[in-house]
């Protein structure tokens, strides 16, 4: 737990971190990852930040999970979710060796996408905000376990 919450930390400050050059893609990659589903934290109205891990009939695997960047400022993900498959709009963009991180608004801005996957150790936190204009946002953080199954760079 504390590695996800090291994470989330991470992911949170890298977004910040990065307004003021929202792109940086330091290398080339092709890759597909296939992606287990470990638990999700919800706040809505119904809860507040509470976990839910996975159950064994769980279907929310990701199963080719596609990132392909191209330097300098090219990042294309698909499998992830229906935004991000059709957001030509990533406004952050990082990719290096550790990490991929990248964020997308939809042209309200009340809606946004959110990832970060360590390249090393396989961990994807994906995070949904709806809302984000009302006095309470929803937030749906979920925790995959990645395992890059192709690459081609």
């Amino acid at each position: 737990m504390r590695i996800y919450l090291s994470i989330l930390a991470f992911l949170l400050s890298s977004i910040s971190t990065v307004k003021a050059n929202n792109v940086n893609i330091l290398i080339n990659i092709d890759a597909v990852f296939n992606c287990k589903f470990e638990k999700i934290i919800l706040k809505n109205n119904e809860y507040n930040y509470e976990t839910f891990f996975a159950k064994k009939d769980d279907k929310k695997d990701l199963k080719n999970l596609k990132i392909n960047s191209i330097k300098p400022d090219y990042l294309e993900i698909k499998g992830l979710s229906e935004f991000l498959s059709t957001s030509n709009s990533l406004e952050v963009k990082v990719v290096n060796n550790g990490v991929i991180l990248f964020k997308a608004f939809n042209p309200e801005r009340d809606y946004s996408e959110s990832a970060i996957l360590t390249r090393k150790s396989g961990e994807l936190i994906h995070e949904i905000t709806k809302n984000i204009k009302s006095e309470n946002p929803e937030k749906n953080i979920s925790f995959y376990s990645c395992i890059q199954t192709s690459q081609s760079t």
